[in-house]
């Protein structure tokens, strides 16, 4: 198991003047620190419009600038938009091959669809073509990373002439490629695309069990037709984390945070919002409680970790936070659930 950070980059209200800039220079901070630690992946979102949520609408800044700041971490993009109408993919090429070069081989090339009302909309990207808008891209970019020149492409969404796409990245013959995963759907579509699978639901050890010893069968079988033209064989999982010597403080310190994220992705996939006129972290403390999200759920007891909430089917709304002697033992359980020629890797949520 290897293990990461991973960043939305949430805002809640109340801003002040500094509020963005602090929120990257203390992330940049946790980045270098993270590095020096040994901890092996920094993912990054890219997010547009999601206010509260998501303040990280440039991932390829913030990465390049962690690039800088560190020597081993590996930079991942967890995910990029793929549609034309967001990245046209002659520009994600370029930037990914950039980015992989002034970070020595570093990079890990994660994409995806979108998904948010808020997204898709605000580029006119139809929600019914943006699978197929995904592939497109994928296609075309890795064929820009090893082509010289690019033959061009004419498909359904993306049309481009033949041209010298530069730079080309250093990792040959492309960054390790990865698709985000919400449902046991898109699992199965990383398999048999040869993707690692980016999975951004909190799952337990024993769903997260179910999803790699599926992904691992269909990825080593002949269902298997790389998108790409090496195969990337790893699933990643992501909890939210925070430990402490006393139970009862990680809670206190983490908890709020964790739900947050979970409150304001159903927000933003499921609900309503009015731009500019909606404080999430005020609606958040005001009936986090009807949606699931009560703080008594995960209070601090004698019970194990691993027992008292995974038993009951809630450990996705605590993860890893507590003791560090209760995540040693959550961690083992999802060890447990490993198999495969690559290796399950937990990010952790920051």
């Amino acid at each position: 198991m290897r293990f990461g950070i991973f960043y939305e980059h949430q805002l809640p209200r109340p801003w002040g003047p500094d509020a963005e800039h602090r929120l990257l220079s203390d992330a940049l901070e946790q980045v270098e620190l993270a590095d020096r630690a040994g901890l092996d992946y920094v993912w990054e979102v890219e997010h547009h419009f999601l206010e509260e949520y998501s303040h990280s609408s440039a991932p390829e800044v913030f990465l390049a600038a962690a690039s800088q700041r560190t020597s081993s971490i590996r930079l991942g993009h967890g995910i990029v938009q793929a549609p034309a109408a967001v990245n046209h993919p002659a520009r994600i090429a370029e930037r990914i091959a950039t980015l992989d070069l002034v970070s020595d081989g570093r990079v890990e090339f994660g994409t995806g669809e979108a998904s948010s009302a808020a997204e898709l909309g605000g580029f006119g990207v139809p929600r019914n073509a943006k699978r197929a808008m995904w592939a497109e891209t994928l296609d075309a970019v890795t064929r820009m990373f090893t082509e010289e020149p690019f033959a061009g492409y004419r498909g359904d969404f993306v049309t481009m002439p033949p041209r010298s796409v530069v730079p080309k990245p250093l990792q040959k013959p492309h960054p390790p490629l990865w698709v985000a995963c919400s449902r046991r759907e898109t699992i199965q579509l990383a398999a048999r695309s040869g993707l690692g699978a980016l999975s951004f639901s909190f799952a337990e050890p024993a769903e997260a069990a179910r999803w790699v010893t599926e992904y691992y069968d269909l990825i080593c079988s002949d269902e298997c037709v790389p998108r790409g033209f090496a195969v990337n064989a790893n699933v990643a999982v992501v909890l939210p984390m925070m430990l402490h010597p006393d139970e009862a403080t990680a809670i206190e310190r983490g908890i709020d945070g964790a739900h947050f994220f979970g409150y304001s992705l159903g927000h933003y996939y499921g609900g309503t919002h009015l731009v500019g006129g909606t404080d999430l972290w005020h609606s958040f403390g005001q009936d986090r409680s009807a949606r699931g999200f009560a703080r008594a759920i995960v209070a601090a007891d004698a019970a194990p970790l691993a027992v008292r909430l995974l038993q009951a089917e809630v450990g996705s709304l605590r993860g890893a936070i507590g003791t560090p002697a209760q995540v040693t033992d959550l961690i083992a359980r999802y060890q447990a659930g490993r198999r495969g020629p690559g290796d399950v890797r937990p990010a952790i949520r920051a």
